[in-house]
């Protein structure tokens, strides 16, 4: 090695540069790994007969991020009228405060953000899901607020903790949120949570009049009235109802209201019903929805049912997670070489669980494709068509089979509907996983 060069090397690294090369032409570079910015300076040898030209390049360590914004983690206990707040420093050990209480309206939590220092401050915000909806973290996301709606049911909490209050729920969520042990729900788009709205009050219209009927069935019980007949709720039971003789005025009106009450909850679902058809046009949704028509036991209501109540499939990675997101999955409770699977686990979205369960009942007919079923998936659109039929019909003999064997094992009927469901929920991911496009990542 040159003498100019050795001492060179001790220069550089008396400024703190780990890595030197020498190139052609007698240029040296060095890299220091804890500054940034380059620049080139010429250093004269000891023996003074010529000058070396040295490139000096920093680059900042892996793990430092000098245009990193400083982090808060927010809690908030969201309630109707008042949000409780409290920050966590980023730091494992760092302080977690509560900062107050503030009113639950749009303004005051903008006011809120920009106190503590947004945008110049990234702010990680979460709350738990509830009756308040997704309003907040709409805004907080148009804001260009990383903002997390979590899930009540899967807040780690201590079994010895008995005691709740804004204050504390604040606390733990800032403190969990920053500890990544919170478990975020879907946040649905504005347009599809308002198509949910509209199918969840058809579904309730169904419901009022399930509850109609059955308090005019129990009020006739209650006088001796029974309707004989095996056609219960039909034209001819309504034509029954209306002719009926009550030898009391007062029992009239009650007779009078309920069959009027039964009347308004149908006109009531029929309009719904008309609603539904005609937002489904202009919904983004609408492919996916006429996809899933092409299976066997989904028209209309129960497709836009389904698609608008999961949002989107392609956060399901495998059939499995969506069968156990609608707790159609066994429980378990095994322990060392023991294994006990117990019932079913019921969680997450009874309404779909239920869907599916009544949707199911058609598979245990023979396969067929009906003339309906075919004109159903003619209305699928042609990049899909051929694969959405070929997993209808390899949904209709794998079901019927299934079926079949279960019950040729003498299984209850209970349990072969079930398991028909489950397997069906696995067709359903299919067909969304095929129609639906995939979610553009936000930035």
């Amino acid at each position: 090695m040159q003498p100019e060069t050795l001492w060179l090397r001790q220069v550089v690294a008396s400024l703190g540069v780990s890595a030197l090369s020498l190139r052609k032409g007698g240029v040296l570079a060095a890299r220091n790994r804890g500054l940034s910015g380059e620049g080139q300076s010429r250093i004269l040898s000891p023996a003074g007969a010529r000058s070396v030209d040295v490139t000096m390049e920093y680059s900042p360590p892996a793990h430092q991020n000098l245009m990193s914004k400083p982090i808060l983690y927010i809690g908030m206990d969201v309630h109707a009228d008042s949000i409780s707040i409290a920050i966590a420093e980023p730091e494992r050990k760092g302080e977690v405060r509560l900062y107050g209480k503030i009113s639950s309206d749009l303004h005051s939590v903008e006011k809120l953000v920009r106190k503590l220092g947004h945008p110049g401050k990234e702010l990680r915000v979460c709350y738990e899901a509830g009756p308040c909806g997704f309003v907040l973290a709409r805004y907080l996301l148009k804001m260009k607020i990383c903002c997390t709606v979590v899930a009540p049911s899967l807040t780690p909490k201590g079994k010895g903790d008995k005691i709740k209050t804004d204050r504390r729920d604040a606390l733990m969520l800032a403190r969990l949120h920053r500890a990544g042990e919170l478990t975020a729900v879907h946040i649905p788009d504005a347009q599809d949570e308002a198509i949910r709205d509209v199918c969840r009050a058809r579904t309730d219209a169904v419901g009022d009049l399930r509850r109609v009927r059955h308090q005019l069935k129990f009020f006739l019980l209650r006088n001796g009235y029974r309707y004989s007949e095996s056609t219960a709720w039909s034209e001819a039971h309504m034509r029954y109802l209306r002719e009926l003789s009550l030898p009391l005025p007062a029992m009239k009106i009650v007779l009078e209201e309920y069959l009027q009450a039964i009347d308004g909850a149908k006109e009531r679902i029929e309009r719904l019903e008309v609603h539904m058809g005609e937002l489904l046009e202009n919904w983004s949704q609408a492919p996916v929805v006429r996809s899933l028509m092409g299976l066997k036991g989904f028209r209309l209501v129960a497709a836009m049912i389904m698609v608008s109540e999961l949002g989107d499939i392609h956060r399901f990675k495998s059939p499995t997670q969506l069968m156990a997101y609608l707790g159609l999955v066994p429980g378990e409770s095994s322990s060392g070489g023991t294994r006990r699977v117990g019932s079913l686990t019921k969680s997450g979205n009874g309404h779909l669980r239920w869907l599916l369960n009544e949707c199911a009942q058609h598979y245990r007919l023979p396969p067929k494709v009906s003339t309906d079923l075919s004109k159903r998936q003619l209305a699928i659109a042609k990049l899909h068509r051929d694969e959405v039929k070929k997993i209808s019909w390899k949904c209709q003999n794998r079901l019927h089979e299934k079926g079949r064997k279960l019950a040729a094992r003498l299984k209850l009927r209970q349990k072969v509907q079930i398991a028909l469901a489950r397997e069906l929920c696995g067709f359903v991911w299919s067909v969304m996983r095929v129609v639906q496009p995939q979610p553009t990542p936000k930035a």
